[in-house]
């Protein structure tokens, strides 16, 4: 053994400071890496429920886009189909006569024809209401009916035929109705 002199002391005491704070220094280390993978693993979680939320968003803005889509598509082929009904009127107008044995008689009925199957594949149906009760919905009335011609209320006769697509009126069906 040797002898601590008084001159090495502060030596000693030294080294036991830096041993002392080198083991409190590995135990904080210890602590800390404890304590960053705590901190990892909810900084993990949030990120993970940061994305969730940024996909559920993506989700909810793509299904939105497509309804948005597909009430643009509705709605434009609504408004090109309006367009369209003066052009059945004018081609029923032309068929009130029948003449069979005419050639542009049957050219104009096929014309219609085919614009009529046209119309219905895409959903568009005639509103053809005649002796039900009047429905404003569906129907605007332009003229009052000899009370003859049915029950009070009802649609007796169709002056301009209605279409809807789908529960989307596109045009009222202008009718006469028995008055009571």
């Amino acid at each position: 053994m040797t002898k601590k002199t008084p001159k090495d002391q502060p030596k000693q005491e030294l080294k036991e400071q830096q041993e002392e704070q080198a083991q409190h220094k590995q135990d904080q280390d210890s602590l800390s890496l404890e304590d960053q993978l705590i901190r990892a693993q909810e900084q993990s979680e949030e990120y993970l429920k940061m994305a969730q939320r940024v996909q559920a968003d993506f989700d909810n803005f793509r299904r939105r886009n497509r309804q948005v889509a597909s009430e643009s598509f509705d709605d434009g082929a609504c408004a090109f189909i309006k367009t369209l009904l003066p052009v059945c009127d004018n081609l029923e107008r032309a068929l009130l006569e029948p003449r069979e044995d005419d050639p542009l008689y049957q050219g104009v009925q096929l014309v219609y024809r085919q614009l009529q199957d046209t119309l219905h594949q895409r959903g568009v149906e005639q509103i053809s209401r005649q002796g039900e009760a009047f429905d404003p919905t569906l129907e605007d009335a332009v003229a009052q009916a000899n009370p003859e011609d049915g029950e009070p209320g009802t649609v007796s006769d169709v002056v301009l035929k209605g279409y809807k697509m789908g529960d989307t009126v596109l045009r009222h069906a202008m009718v006469r109705v028995v008055p009571g």
